[in-house]
């Protein structure tokens, strides 16, 4: 392995809370890291103290940003929702998108202009079954993408002019080009072919690096802007799915993994993991609907 790559160890912050856990994002209203039990419905919260609360919130929940008028949006089973910060309400959907009980939801985040951003997938990832919607801050919709086969990270560069993307179905991370105004994606390339894992679940830091999470890799490695390796995470368990800052100075990074496909004798499958990288994220984007 090259010298200039360099390896860092995650620590096991909470015991195996969730199935599927997905999604993590710093809530810094609550001074809490959030994150999704994505089948089982809960949404995840972890405070300055370790300390992890549970809250139910329906069917399935895939992923969840901030809203600036409180709560979060989310991504439900077949559309989009809102979920308010009052800790008792469940999720209020704002419309299937779609019929088919065989394609769901999966992983999302929010765009500079305001928008919510949430691709679905086939249940079993058949090809092409996938697509990626914008819900807009009017609660409009619009496809963004279509014939994807796991619909899964996504975040802005610094400076808002792209957005990293990984369908895991092509193995790679891409780079979309965005006319927010229309809105349309108007230009999608390769940025890197990820090797040891199946890219995931991403988020970039201060600087531009993305960082993605490998799952079945036990790892998260960073790539710097120009698509070179320089940061390996190790992850002791198998199944890393997402990754983002969080923390009150946005300098931890924090990991959330799965339980389904690990070795059922994996104790760890299903925790939530930290490491210091040095390096310092970006506030989460919200959705302004």
């Amino acid at each position: 392995m090259s010298e200039t790559i360099a390896e860092i160890e995650a620590e096991q912050v909470t015991p195996a809370v969730a199935e599927h856990g997905e999604g993590p994002v710093w809530d810094a209203r609550s001074g809490e890291l959030l994150s999704v039990d994505m089948h089982r419905g809960d949404l995840i919260a972890v405070d300055r103290a370790d300390t992890v609360r549970r809250r139910h919130t329906g069917d399935l929940l895939a992923a969840l940003r901030p809203r600036t008028q409180g709560g979060w949006v989310v991504g439900l089973a077949r559309g989009f929702g809102l979920l308010d910060d009052d800790g008792t309400s469940v999720a209020r959907p704002l419309g299937e998108l779609w019929t088919d009980p065989s394609v769901r939801m999966n992983d999302g985040a929010c765009d500079p202009a305001g928008g919510f951003w949430c691709g679905s997938m086939e249940v079993d990832a058949a090809p092409g079954r996938g697509e990626l919607y914008r819900l807009a801050p009017d609660g409009s919709v619009a496809t963004m993408l279509t014939g994807l086969t796991i619909s899964n990270g996504l975040c802005w560069s610094p400076d808002g002019s792209h957005a990293y993307y990984v369908d895991s179905g092509t193995g790679t991370v891409d780079v979309l080009t965005v006319d927010l105004d229309v809105p349309s994606v108007t230009g999608r390339r390769q940025f890197v072919a990820v090797e040891g894992g199946l890219p995931d679940g991403l988020t970039v830091d201060a600087d531009g690096g993305v960082w993605v999470a490998l799952y079945g890799g036990s790892a998260v490695h960073r790539y710097t802007p120009d698509g070179a390796l320089d940061v390996i995470v190790r992850v002791p368990t198998t199944h890393p799915t997402a990754c983002t800052f969080g923390g009150p100075g946005l300098d931890e990074l924090w990991i959330t993994t799965s339980a389904q496909g690990a070795d059922p004798s994996d104790d760890r499958a299903g925790a939530l993991y930290r490491c210091r990288p040095g390096m310092r994220g970006l506030e989460p984007l919200p959705y302004q609907g």
